[in-house]
């Protein structure tokens, strides 16, 4: 692999670039990783994948948002780079562990086509409801059904960490334009001390459902696999689906699978969009 080569990958929509830790020459820091996701002064996307090492598991992972923060856990960032793992031949096996800040991950290739992973699953581990653990500033053991006051709207919400925080609002309506109001206001509540992403679902029947996301340090965004399990493990909570569920949102449809101990699957899509070498006109810019 040369020097600073990137693979830029989406999971339904949500896109991520992907470097190795021993394949680059600058630093992955906040104003790196800004100008990087910018679309207009670099590659553009919604956050970054850094392949690290790991003696835990057959491979390590950090995640960034376009912010410069880090990411516990993205199961379309997961997806995404097991592709690349599978992809680039890192890997011969089509089962293979993953380290993350959320934990070590069990990610299956389940379809492939001219040695090109289409089709991935990834095992998320468990759905916590616990509010010290997720974490959530309250007086209850859970977050489920609790109201908050954001300028003249009240929500009832329920939150729930698979390895990261998701606060789960049930709709009878999706509309876009409330949730790039609320999202922010709800994301930097000073409810949730380590920030919080936010989904507005409507429950289609209990087999599918529709959700609006806005994601903890990258804003408005088409697609979300931990999203998907959040909303997933809320309404399985509630009653309100069975299991498999298919989660619609606005760059396509995983399907999440959740059992009686809280353990979570998701199953989808990944696409390659294109790879190649940093410039050194952008490389000059990094600090």
């Amino acid at each position: 692999m040369e020097m600073n080569h990137f693979v830029k990958s989406h999971g339904l929509g949500n896109e991520y670039v992907i470097f190795d830790s021993e394949h680059i020459n600058f630093m992955m820091n906040e104003t790196n990783i800004k100008k990087l996701c910018n679309i207009h002064f670099g590659i553009g996307s919604d956050g970054i994948l850094l392949k690290v090492p790991s003696s835990q598991a057959d491979f390590g992972l950090k995640i960034f948002n376009p912010d410069g923060s880090e990411a516990e856990k993205s199961g379309n960032g997961l997806r995404i780079f097991s592709k690349f793992l599978y992809d680039d031949k890192w890997t011969k096996n089509k089962s293979f562990t993953i380290e993350t800040k959320g934990g070590i991950v069990n990610a299956s290739v389940l379809e492939s086509k001219n040695n090109r992973a289409t089709i991935i699953k990834i095992d998320m581990g468990k759905a916590i409801f616990d509010s010290t653990l997720i974490p959530v500033k309250n007086n209850n053991p859970e977050c489920i059904d609790e109201r908050l006051t954001i300028q003249d709207t009240t929500f009832s919400i329920n939150c729930v960490s698979v390895g990261n925080p998701h606060c789960v609002i049930l709709r009878d309506t999706l509309d876009i334009d409330q949730i790039k109001k609320y999202g922010p206001q709800i994301e930097n509540n000073k409810l949730f001390p380590n920030r919080i992403n936010v989904q507005f679902a409507k429950v289609l029947n209990d087999k599918e459902v529709e959700i609006l996301i806005w994601e903890r340090g990258a804003g408005f965004t088409l697609a979300s696999g931990s999203s998907s399990c959040a909303v997933a493990a809320v309404l399985y909570k509630k009653g309100l689906i069975q299991s498999p569920v298919t989660i619609r949102m606005l760059g396509g449809a995983l399907t999440i699978s959740i059992d009686k101990s809280w353990n979570l699957q998701m199953t989808g899509e990944v696409k390659q969009i294109a790879e190649g070498n940093l410039s050194a006109d952008l490389l000059d810019e990094l600090v």
